[in-house]
């Protein structure tokens, strides 16, 4: 007798989490902010050890813009949803029918009734964390691990700024002239569309379009810096 094994479905889910928001903002941000710089820069027909410079310079700014504003936005956002958490277990500890109702409302909206219900109900108030826990996912929406925490979300936007940041400037190192910016210009729109695309796998959502309008976004940055740069020069306010 042939032995069937049985089918199994077997989903793939991904976790919404801060580090790979963080890492996919700092990365995005800092390509395009070296890569403004750098089009601009070399726009102007600059040599590559002032381009490098003005880029490094624009690049560890950046970052530590970014750093910091991440790390306030994050901690702000912990702190609001803290005190809302405070207060859910405040209302669990002192008003404990009405957190109760409250609970047997969002099972009936679910469309649980009678004895099951009432089950439902007990299981979850019979332990409090279980409860609050209930209480912030369900009536709040509340998610502490997708806001992330305010120090590491800092860090990995700083790193994850600098390393697309770097990555314009690299031929610079090795060589100088319009055809260095059109390599710049390469690595950054290939890169950006790689973390486009791995962005939107993440999100189960179509890789060829999120790549497209990740490198398109660098395609609109190059094309306007470039085009800053060379009138810049050419009405003679930057000379070579």
């Amino acid at each position: 007798m042939r032995d069937i094994s049985e089918p199994r479905h077997i989903e793939r889910h991904q976790g919404e989490t801060s580090s790979i928001r963080d890492f996919v903002f700092g990365f995005g941000d800092g390509i395009n902010t070296s890569l403004g710089i750098v089009a601009g820069v070399g726009g102007a027909d600059i040599p590559s050890n002032i381009i490098i410079l003005a880029a490094i310079v624009g690049m560890f700014t950046g970052a530590k813009a970014m750093a910091v504003q991440n790390y306030l936005a994050v901690k702000s956002q912990r702190q609001i949803l803290q005190s809302e958490i405070e207060r859910e277990k405040w209302e669990i500890e002192n008003v404990p029918n009405k957190e109760r109702e409250e609970i047997e409302e969002i099972y009936k909206s679910k469309g649980f009734s009678g004895k099951e219900l009432e089950m439902i109900v007990n299981k979850i108030t019979a332990d409090k964390k279980v409860w609050l826990d209930t209480m912030l996912t369900e009536e709040l929406k509340l998610n502490l691990e997708i806001i992330g925490k305010p120090l590491r979300s800092a860090l990995i936007m700083f790193a994850a700024f600098l390393v697309g940041g770097i990555l314009p400037i690299l031929p610079y190192f090795f060589a100088q002239g319009h055809f260095t910016l059109v390599i710049a210009v390469g690595i950054s729109i290939s890169a950006s569309f790689l973390i486009g695309a791995y962005k939107s796998r993440m999100a189960n959502l179509n890789m060829l379009r999120g790549g497209l309008e990740m490198a398109g976004l660098g395609t609109g940055i190059a094309l306007i810096g470039y085009g800053i740069g060379a009138e810049l020069a050419n009405v003679g306010i930057i000379k070579v």
